[in-house]
């Protein structure tokens, strides 16, 4: 079975690595703001993902959606593993964990189809790449595609762990 480009992770040099962790401290300084962006723009670009969110899987409102206590700390969840992940790029073990952790929750607790990770690792780069836009140069957009494609990477890799079947 071939492996679609996008989901083998390539290795990030330890030049990206610093790139990535540079970039990520000035997103990481507004986490709660842009942890928001990511989600909603998640939500109104794939309305199917709220069904994984009893809370507020009715919400079409992105209004709405921003003052919802629960959408933001579920916010502050996901960028506080993102950060945990960048703050350990240079500890692959512990990388691998705290991603295998996320996925076997993601799979066995909250039954996320994979393919989620896919698209919410891309809004992510969107929104940042668009908050973000004079950090964003070419060698940035570069680090972090391939910061998304290990994070997919990790979390599918639980998700064949746990064995599931779609």
């Amino acid at each position: 079975m071939e492996i679609e480009r996008w989901e083998r992770s390539e290795e990030i040099s330890d030049a990206e690595k610093k790139v990535i962790q540079e970039t990520w401290s000035r997103v990481y300084a507004n986490c709660e703001d842009v942890g928001v962006s990511i989600l909603i723009r998640f939500f109104v670009n794939f309305p199917s993902a709220k069904q994984y969110f009893s809370q507020f899987k009715h919400m079409e409102d992105p209004l709405e959606m921003e003052r919802s206590l629960q959408l933001r700390k579920h916010a502050r969840r996901v960028m506080g593993a993102i950060n945990t992940v960048v703050e350990n790029l240079n500890d692959s073990e512990k990388v691998s964990s705290v991603l295998a952790l996320v996925g076997k929750a993601h799979a066995l607790k909250h039954k996320v189809e994979p393919i989620y990770f896919k698209k919410l690792t891309g809004v992510m780069l969107e929104v940042i790449a668009e908050e973000y836009a004079n950090d964003f140069t070419p060698e940035v957009h570069g680090a972090w595609t391939k910061m998304k494609t290990l994070i997919y990477t990790h979390v599918t890799a639980a998700y064949k762990e746990v064995g599931w079947a779609q």
